[in-house]
């Protein structure tokens, strides 16, 4: 009597388990997963493919304008050292005749600051001393007393956009040297030694 309940508890069960089975089959092929499966183990259409590069190409391309296949690059200038080191020892000669009230710092340029990403990272300690905790608008001005407003990034402790406006505008290069002088809370007096000079 045992062994015949069990032998139909076990029948029950193995009923029971067909039939979840034949549910969870039909529900797979309501949601099209067999062929969902499928799609995934063979490859995209090369057709596809292109699309898909293309989009990317566009993205980068008109996304930001970061697309260095775009920009001319051909009159790119690299510095010696000793040009270099000529350079900043000009702004240290301006930078010794300058008001002692305000401060300044010496920022040597490199190509990432004039032709490649236009991002220009200040020094730590003077941003910690003297600029703000946040995120704000920061402007550079010139010695003709034309003004750039630029976007500092406290987190990061640098200048971003308008950086590049007032890069192409002086016709920065690699090796130039710029003496920043902080004239006001959140206003640089900007002095160009160039490189080639």
């Amino acid at each position: 009597m045992v062994k015949e309940l069990k032998k139909e508890e076990k029948l029950s069960y193995e009923e029971f388990r067909q039939q979840r089975l034949e549910e969870n089959r039909k529900r797979m092929e309501s949601l099209n997963l067999p062929k969902l499966a499928q799609s995934l183990r063979t490859p995209p259409k090369p057709s596809l493919m292109i699309a898909i590069d293309v989009e990317r190409t566009r993205r980068v391309t008109y996304g930001k304008g970061r697309c260095s296949k775009h920009r001319d690059l051909s009159n790119r200038v690299y510095a010696s050292p000793q040009a270099r080191a000529s350079a900043i020892e000009k702004a240290e000669a301006l930078e010794s005749t300058l008001e002692e009230e305000f401060p300044t710092f010496i920022k040597p340029m490199l190509q990432s600051h004039t032709t490649g990403g236009f991002w220009l990272g200040l020094p730590v300690d003077f941003c910690k001393k003297y600029l703000p905790r946040k995120d704000e608008t920061i402007t550079l001005i010139d010695e003709d007393m034309d003004e750039s407003p630029t976007n500092y990034l406290a987190l990061k402790r640098g200048l971003s956009a308008g950086w590049r406006g007032f890069a192409i505008a002086h016709n920065l290069v690699d090796g130039d040297a710029l003496i920043f002088q902080l004239v006001e809370t959140r206003k640089f007096k900007v002095y160009i030694i160039r490189v080639n000079e």
